[in-house]
């Protein structure tokens, strides 16, 4: 997903969260060594006074305390939490750092160390990368990749004739593991066509992940090894950005659903180019499976990233839908759809918001603090229910 589209929409520069049709290309997928790992509860985290741990939030935020930003200059987003509740995976372009295109970070919250220097790349170095997850266990992590077709930076595209926002959809992605330390990746999921936006259950028993291999952007799970593939979409549309619930018994995710006609035919033509204009979305909760879905969204603008609450009641995301435009902000609905309520306040952007395992902790992206330039950085807060 590179950078979540809106992440690079907010600095100007992944998005980038159902009637179930089955398929199990088993061709397509090549199954890693990565076997199920009991997931334990996570031990309590005391994060160490920082340098940098003044409170960075707004005066309108009373969900959030003790503010802190661990990432400076650059693009950092979609910041992940370890199983454990003590490390972030990220992934970041800093030119400070000789990365130029988005790869993978895994950064210890235990050491007390912002990253004013560069925290332990997981990723290769080649391509580009997106979307990483911890796998159970904590000892290794799961990214989308595009090395294994070009070592190259794959190129961003340019607008469209009337300036509309468009994001690739590479088909060169697959997704791999790798350990936490870096090293070489594994193939967990390949095939033709665009994988990515791969999630773990807190289950650690199930993987949840964005594919072109049936023709539209689709929902797919499988086991944690990869196999067992099964897609759970099957409207036409963008669907992506998955995550499960607490319990592992529902998703919710965002998604595009173009009208027939006119809308269609131009999402589909775009999508024959390896691109989407995702500025449309709506929010939809589903079983794991895909049965029960229900859009719990109708907002209009964007509304995109979304995250569960501890509560498994609760589901926090990003929207534009009070302008259409800029700012993003986090804001809190329900699973039936009740009436936002605005969490966060900048005036550019905030996005990626997750919870801590514990629930006492969120992680998100945003603009704010950043001297007037384009960077986005990853931050992290106490949640004040």
């Amino acid at each position: 997903m590179t950078l979540h589209p809106f992440g690079q929409m907010a600095t100007l520069t992944c998005i980038v969260t159902l009637l179930a049709s089955c398929a199990e290309p088993a061709a397509e997928t090549s199954v890693s060594n990565e076997a199920p790992v009991e997931v334990q509860p996570a031990a309590p985290l005391t994060l160490p006074d920082l340098p940098d741990s003044l409170d960075r939030a707004y005066e309108e935020e009373v969900h959030f305390n003790n503010v802190r930003q661990l990432t400076y200059g650059g693009d950092n987003a979609e910041a992940y939490w370890s199983f454990d509740g003590r490390s972030l995976v990220f992934q970041a372009t800093n030119p400070g750092w000789g990365t130029e295109c988005d790869q993978i970070y895994v950064m210890d919250l235990s050491d007390g160390t912002p990253s004013s220097t560069p925290p332990a790349p997981v990723s290769t170095g080649l391509g580009r990368t997106t979307c990483a997850y911890f796998m159970p266990g904590d000892q290794s992590v799961l990214y989308a990749s595009t090395h294994a077709a070009d070592t190259a930076c794959p190129e961003t595209p340019r607008r469209g004739p009337n300036n509309e926002y468009v994001w690739p959809i590479y088909a060169g992605y697959d997704i791999y593991t790798a350990p936490v330390g870096g090293g070489e990746p594994t193939l967990l999921i390949g095939g033709d066509g665009y994988d990515a936006e791969a999630t773990v259950s807190p289950k650690g028993d199930k993987i949840v992940f964005t594919s072109t291999r049936d023709g539209d952007l689709d929902l797919y799970t499988c086991d944690v090894d990869g196999s067992n593939i099964q897609r759970i979409t099957a409207k036409l549309g963008y669907d992506g950005g998955a995550f499960f619930s607490p319990d592992g018994e529902y998703i919710v995710w965002r998604a595009s659903r173009p009208e027939p006609g006119e809308e269609a035919e131009a999402y589909m033509e775009l999508l024959g180019r390896g691109l989407v204009q995702p500025t449309a979305m709506e929010l939809f909760v589903a079983k794991a499976d895909g049965s029960m879905m229900r859009q719990i969204t109708n907002l209009g603008g964007a509304n995109w990233a979304p995250y569960f609450h501890p509560d498994g009641e609760h589901i926090l995301f990003s929207s534009n839908h009070k302008t259409g435009a800029f700012p993003f902000n986090i804001f809190m609905t329900d699973i039936r759809g009740a009436e936002p309520v605005q969490i966060s306040f900048d005036n550019a952007f905030d996005s990626f918001p997750m919870f801590s395992p514990d629930g006492k902790r969120i992680a998100f992206s945003s603009n704010r603090n950043n001297g007037r330039t384009r960077s986005t950085n990853v931050f992290v807060a106490d949640w004040i229910e």
